[in-house]
């Protein structure tokens, strides 16, 4: 295989420093008064050999490889994965590129892969975090690692974060389907003690209190919630137990995985069942009936991720100050929160 030419090479054969190149190749020739002729020699014969610079060298010589990692608990999610496009485009004009993973809200998939690409020396790292992962979040903070939590975060750490009011949201949900004259409203969950998940429980349980509602509460253990038993319980929550007149899910998997059970067990049940879901997607938007959703501000979120990253990327390593947004979600009304009866 040929070998790659060097900046070594490249200065041998046009007679000009190393130094010259490396300024006209990083865009710095008119900066450090380099000739236009001279620029141009340098830029036309690069790219008459083809010639792409060794990002690892590059790296190792500015401290920088220009790679973000964005984590969050599944790239395949919806929710995620839109975000994850805004951000990439964002990032792309912005001379950056993002590595994309999933933690599955495990710890210690979570810390391999902070391991990983730390040793990579990436840039920075948007995180969804896993419950039990604040001292390696500690430990990035430490080592002036550009850091944003997203969707949820550490309370008692310092660190910059965009959310959205999940409480907000959830009690506007819940006052929703209360005013619609909805009583018996249940509340199916993810069991957690993350604040994203705590905070939409608490907005719905203020919601029916105040309405002098009781709270119908089903959590799902989020290592089940793939698995058939989840179904069950869901099936058993719905449609046998608690007379329920509507329901309001925390997550869109879960509102998917109901959908299932409903349409397995009883599809007459969704033309008498208000239903409300956390997140929406194209699945609600075509679905029978047609289902009223929070819709989480993705573009406003995905700005707000990238331009909290850059602003900590263009500070100096002693001036990164935390900064943290809490946008707000929407409500989008459609057929399945209006009483049938």
């Amino acid at each position: 295989m040929k070998k790659r030419p060097s900046l070594k090479d490249i200065a041998k054969k046009l007679n000009v420093s190393v130094t010259t190149v490396s300024f006209v190749l990083n865009g710095k020739g008119k900066e450090k008064k380099i000739s236009d002729e001279l620029i141009k020699k340098v830029i036309d014969y690069t790219d008459s050999i083809n010639y792409r610079p060794n990002k690892v060298a590059q790296s190792l010589r500015t401290g920088k490889t220009n790679i973000l990692v964005f984590m969050v608990e599944d790239i395949s999610n919806y929710f995620f994965s839109k975000i994850a496009r805004i951000m990439e485009d964002i990032a792309y004009d912005k001379g950056y590129k993002v590595l994309f993973c999933s933690n599955e809200n495990e710890d210690e998939r979570s810390k391999e892969l902070i391991q990983l690409f730390s040793e990579r020396q990436v840039d920075g790292f948007i995180i969804s975090p896993s419950p039990g992962i604040q001292n390696e979040i500690e430990s990035l903070i430490e080592n002036k690692i550009p850091v944003v939590l997203f969707d949820r975060y550490f309370e008692d750490l310092d660190v910059s974060h965009v959310i959205i009011d999940n409480e907000d949201a959830s009690s506007k949900a819940t006052k929703h389907l209360i005013d619609n004259d909805f009583s018996r409203i249940g509340f199916i969950t993810i069991e957690s003690s993350q604040n994203q998940m705590t905070n939409r429980e608490k907005g719905y349980v203020d919601a029916m209190k105040s309405a002098g509602l009781e709270p119908l509460i089903l959590k799902i253990p989020f290592e089940k919630i793939h698995k058939e038993e989840t179904k069950l319980e869901i099936r058993k929550f719905i449609i046998e137990g608690q007379e329920l007149d509507s329901v309001f899910f925390s997550t869109n998997y879960l509102t998917r995985t109901a959908l299932e059970v409903i349409k397995e067990t009883d599809q007459t049940l969704l033309e008498k069942l208000g239903v409300v879901t956390f997140d929406d997607n194209e699945l609600f938007r075509i679905n029978t009936p047609t289902i009223t959703a929070v819709s989480q501000p993705l573009q406003e979120l995905g700005e707000s991720l990238m331009n909290t990253m850059l602003n900590l990327l263009n500070s100096k390593a002693e001036n990164l100050k935390p900064t943290k947004s809490v946008l707000k979600a929407s409500l989008i009304v459609r057929n399945s929160s209006i009483n049938k009866n």
